[in-house]
Parts: C-alpha cells; sequence; structure tokens
C-alpha cells in the first residue's frame, strides 16, 4: 500500500499515513504499558485507526506490509495528566489578561501539537488562562478532523474562592479584573460554575480546595472551600458523571477532598500517612506534577517566585520520600507536568516522567504513570495506555531502551496516533 509522506521539516521526516490495510510494525524491543518487563520479538499490527493484534514476530503474515522500527522500542502514547497549553507566559496571572481567547486558541494548538510530535498522543486540560473555551474549541476541531493534535480532556476553568489561588488578589479594590477560572463562594455559585463548565464542553471539573504557589496574595497551606461546598462540587459533577480533580497542596485540604469523593488529588505536596490511606482506600489518583517546581526553582520568572522556591528548594527530597511511600502503598500515581504551552520546549515534559525514579519508583513504573495508570485515571482503558488488541493505535516508539535511560522520552523518533503515522525519523532529532 502507498503512504503518502509530507513535509520535512528541522530534518524530521513526518508522514501522515492513509489508514485502511493491516500494517505490521516490528520494533527492536516492545513495552505494553502492562507487563513489568520488556518484551522482544514482537510485532504489533495495526489496521485502520485500531490495534488489531500484538503476535511473535515470527507469526506475522507473510504478505502483510511492515515498518521496520530497528533500533527502537515500541510502546503506548504518552498522556499527560496535567496541563496548562494555552498559557504563552510564564507568569499565567498576567499572560491571561494579554491575550484574546482567539489568540492563546492559535498557540495552544501549536503547543499541542508540539506535544503531539513529542509522544504526547492525549491530554488533560487541568483548568487554563483563558475566560472563554479555547480547549474546547481545541478540541472540536482536532475530532472534525480539521487539526492535528492529541486527544483532549479536561476542564476549561479551574473554581476558585474569593482571595484564593484562582483569584487576582494583588491590585487594589478600585480595580476590576476578570480571573481566567471561576470564583464561586457558597453552594449555589459552585453548582452554577459547574453547570456552564459541562454546558459548554468540559468534561472535567478542576476545584483549587487549597491556595496555590504560583499566585500571588494567598496561601497554599491554607484550605479555600468548605466541606459543604467541597461536597456540593462532587456531588453537582457527579449527576453529570464528570469526575472533580482536586488542587490541593495543605494536608487537610488533601484528606477532605479524597473523603468528598474527588478522582484526582493535583499536587498534593503535604500529604501524610493519613492521605496516602485515604488514597488507597478511596482509588484517589495522585497527580504530583514536580518538574514545574524545578523548571521555575531559583528563577525570577514568577510573580510568587518565593513561595515556588519554599518547596522546591528546602522542601523537594521529603517530598519526593513521601511520594515513593504512596506508591509502595498502593497509590496510583500519574504523570502530569503542569508546565503550559507555547513557549516551553517540548522535550521538557517528560521529566516528569524521569522525577518519579528520583522518588523510587522503578523506571517500567514511572512509564505507566504516563500509559496505562493515566488511562486509568481518565476511564480510557479500554481505548489507550496499552498496547493490545481493540485498542487505537496511538504509539510511539524511541531510539534505544527507556529503561535504562527515561531521558529517551523526551524526544521519540516515531509518533502514531489512530493508526496515522505523525512522526518518523531515521533517528531523534537533536533541535
Amino acid at each position: 500500500m502507498l503512504r503518502q509522506l509530507f513535509a520535512v521539516i528541522a530534518g524530521v521526516l513526518m508522514a501522515q499515513v492513509a489508514v485502511g490495510e493491516p500494517l505490521a510494525l516490528v520494533p527492536d524491543a516492545l513495552i505494553d504499558g502492562v507487563s513489568d518487563t520488556l518484551q522482544r520479538d514482537h510485532a504489533v499490527i495495526v489496521e485502520g485507526e485500531r490495534i488489531v493484534a500484538v503476535v511473535p514476530t515470527g507469526d506475522l503474515p507473510v504478505d502483510i506490509e511492515r515498518l521496520e522500527l530497528s533500533g527502537l522500542t515500541l510502546m503506548p502514547g504518552l498522556i499527560n495528566g496535567h496541563e496548562h497549553p494555552l498559557i504563552y507566559g510564564d507568569d499565567y496571572q498576567n499572560a491571561h489578561l494579554s491575550g484574546s481567547s482567539a489568540y492563546k486558541a492559535l498557540l495552544g494548538l501549536a503547543a499541542l501539537q508540539g506535544m503531539l510530535h513529542h509522544g504526547w498522543t492525549t491530554v488533560r486540560v487541568m483548568g487554563d488562562a483563558d475566560v472563554f473555551f479555547a480547549n474546547q474549541d481545541i478540541a472540536r476541531s482536532i475530532r472534525e478532523g480539521v487539526h492535528e493534535g492529541p486527544r483532549l480532556t479536561g476542564a476549561a476553568h479551574y473554581l476558585s474562592i474569593t482571595g484564593g489561588g484562582g483569584d487576582v488578589n494583588y491590585l487594589s479594590p478600585e480595580q476590576s479584573v476578570v480571573s481566567d477560572g471561576y470564583i464561586v463562594d457558597g453552594s449555589d455559585e459552585v453548582r452554577r460554575a459547574i453547570r456552564r463548565e459541562i454546558k459548554y464542553g468540559s468534561d472535567w471539573i478542576k476545584i483549587l480546595v487549597t491556595g496555590a504557589f504560583h499566585s500571588v496574595g494567598d496561601n497554599p497551606m491554607n484550605v479555600a472551600f468548605s466541606p459543604d461546598e467541597l461536597a456540593e462540587a462532587v456531588a453537582e459533577a457527579s449527576r453529570h458523571n464528570v469526575p472533580v480533580a482536586a488542587h490541593a497542596h495543605a494536608t487537610a485540604g488533601i484528606n477532605q477532598a479524597i473523603l468528598a469523593g474527588v478522582r484526582s488529588i493535583e499536587h498534593g505536596t503535604y500529604l501524610d500517612d493519613r492521605s496516602i490511606e485515604l488514597m488507597v482506600e478511596h482509588g484517589t489518583f495522585y497527580v504530583p506534577t514536580i518538574y514545574v517546581g524545578d523548571f521555575y526553582a531559583g528563577s525570577d520568572l514568577l510573580l510568587a517566585q518565593d513561595k515556588n522556591d519554599d518547596v522546591y528548594l528546602d522542601y523537594r527530597d521529603e517530598w519526593l520520600r513521601r511520594i515513593g511511600k504512596a506508591h509502595r502503598a498502593g497509590v496510583k500515581i500519574v504523570a502530569g507536568s503542569d508546565l503550559g504551552g507555547y513557549n516551553m520546549d517540548p522535550r521538557a515534559y517528560a521529566r516528569e516522567i524521569a522525577v518519579f525514579e528520583e522518588a523510587g519508583l522503578s523506571p517500567m513504573a514511572a512509564i505507566k504513570t504516563a500509559t496505562s495508570v493515566a488511562a486509568e485515571m481518565l476511564s480510557w482503558q479500554d481505548r489507550v495506555g496499552t498496547i493490545r488488541a481493540g485498542l487505537l493505535a496511538d504509539l510511539i516508539a524511541l531510539p534505544g531502551n527507556p529503561l535504562s535511560d527515561l531521558s529517551l522520552l523526551e524526544n521519540p523518533s516515531f509518533v502514531m496516533k489512530g493508526g496515522a503515522v505523525i512522526r518518523q525519523s531515521p533517528a531523534a532529532d537533536t533541535e
């Protein structure tokens, strides 16, 4: 079968494959997202947009078309569990005020395409720097085939209290500035905001249960929402079959959110032994977002630089120890880079996975945080996250063995989404 090649960009050959006839991908090694070991001498047969079989290489039909991935390890496409593609400046509290929703949609699309070309075939957006719904429009254009991009899910905005981590707290009371999220106080406002989110396409609800580290004028150690408000948020979202993600740093906020029934804890900086017990008991997923703090630590890029540095220069080792303890206890940990979009080198997103090795996860367990475990958090395990028959053919291939060097995840040589080759190069680029 003939396959159309288009565009040579920065020395990287990218091909859009006409899907249809069976194609056997034949790598040197295979990581399926489930097994704990690397597999050799296996091929993945793709037909249309789906995987139809995983077979020993010796069992391939003689007449099937083969794509030899010599020297490469094939694995599921990566899933970014916490991202903000519309943020195009380092300080999101200013950036959302200086660009229109349309402008941010254009930059966000470019950011997402960069993620896709670097192996991130699925992205969960966790509230973004936009007063409207640019990410939902981007997702629609991708679904309709107008633009190339990763599969998108997530929340358009976050919910915050007045004076909380999502409010703009550094201006005088005479000023009237629109926040990039919903500022809600009381159960009625919480319900109204959730209904509006769902109306315009959010399939997750994000709530800032505590203050934040990258915002001015609030304290990440304070619990923002009352138990009644948080319970109402989860109840209202549940009525619409929409999960809730809880931004929470303070221990009390983490534990309160788990008990309220949220599906995931974002950041979870000051989790304790009780937090770990509760996450295991309730099946709550944990998305630590570690590397974003490493990225900004010691810089002068944030308005709230001191708050960021307090954690990442003084507390990081203890936090990693607690993350490792949570993993060993059975908490399901998910990779989320939390880095923002257009101005970010897309190779940086995979560094979140590598940091998990510092926390004591094995390289294979770290890879699962961005494949099978992330897919389970999304309730998309029947679509993506593993290599098995019936799932979507979202696949990447890396030069060498990522179990020996997780940095290989930063720059795959081959990317396929839904059976279409997005990127194919003889070797990883060095841009």
